[in-house]
């Protein structure tokens, strides 16, 4: 297997940054973004169609918002299935249902193309620091042969199983995600309006039982004004949370925790905030709680006025 060259579809947020980690590695990429300009940003060569990635090198790598666009690529006219060839390895980097993701698994399989499911999780940031967690379904040999791509963005790797099980995963950590980015924010707005300082409400989360991703990583930043954009929309956040109750749908598990985050996001959504960072459903439910804002601009992080 080539390990100088990889094509990698989807360039935004994550993808984008993968892009850029590879590169910084060594390995050439030729990119493939609906954005042109996106390539050059992630310092990958611009590719022209989906025919020119499939064909540049062993490994291709997708980083798109669901299901539905990944099928479109794969399947689409002048797709990768029309132009991949044996020996090949697709990797889906993307938040996709399991089903679409096994279905997909043995297109490519009947052309001799291992195709990789690999959930991420760490945002943004750990994107850019090569720091994502990958959990990956797949041939458990084609998963040990494309480390190497993996290595430059992803500080753990861990198997899940079979075709879905990562993306299966995948969904499963995003509505903990969900659920606790939501309630931390509902709490947040609550201990503004009861007067608490905030800093020392996280310092007490984080040492006590109410402790989550939220409070430890997104509100000691947000709480000083930093929303830490460029992470996962709420509009993404709910496409998400669909995909979780439509994955207990078909296992047959009763969802009883959905409705939270569905109206949360979707209360971001209808107040504007639908394409910024999910981080900002804080100021969704503050704007509904009487317009506050966690973080106040007269004053220093300390609570002093400026």
């Amino acid at each position: 297997m080539n390990i100088d060259r990889a094509g990698f579809i989807g360039l935004g947020n994550m993808g984008g940054r993968m892009t850029r980690r590879l590169v910084e590695a060594g390995i050439a990429v030729r990119g493939y973004d609906t954005e042109r300009e996106r390539a050059a940003a992630a310092g990958a060569q611009a590719a022209a169609s989906l025919r020119e990635v499939a064909e540049y090198g062993d490994v291709v790598l997708l980083s798109l918002p669901d299901s539905r666009v990944v099928e479109a690529v794969a399947e689409g006219r002048d797709g990768l299935l029309d132009h991949c060839r044996a020996g090949q390895t697709v990797i889906d980097l993307s938040t996709s249902a399991a089903t679409s993701t096994r279905r997909l698994h043995g297109l490519f399989k009947a052309r001799g193309v291992a195709y990789i499911d690999a959930g991420i999780s760490g945002g943004a940031a750990a994107a850019e620091k090569g720091a994502l967690t990958l959990m990956v379904g797949g041939d458990a040999a084609a998963i040990e042969a494309v480390q190497w791509v993996f290595r430059p963005f992803a500080a753990k790797v861990v198997n899940m199983g079979d075709s879905g099980a990562g993306h299966t995963a995948k969904l499963l950590n995003n509505f903990l995600n969900a659920v606790s980015l939501a309630a931390t924010a509902e709490v947040m707005v609550a201990a503004k309006k009861a007067g608490l300082d905030l800093h020392s409400l996280l310092e007490v989360l984080n040492s006590s039982s109410g402790v989550n991703f939220a409070t430890l990583n997104r509100f000691p930043k947000i709480v000083d004004g930093d929303y830490l954009e460029g992470g996962l929309t709420s509009r993404l956040m709910i496409k998400d949370v669909v995909l979780y109750t439509d994955l207990t749908h078909e296992l047959g598990v009763a969802s009883l925790n959905a409705a939270g985050p569905l109206a949360s996001f979707g209360l971001a959504g209808a107040l504007g905030y639908g394409d910024k960072i999910s981080n900002r459903v804080v100021d969704a439910i503050g704007d509904i709680s009487g317009g506050v804002r966690l973080y106040d601009a007269g004053s220093t992080p300390e609570g002093g006025q400026k």
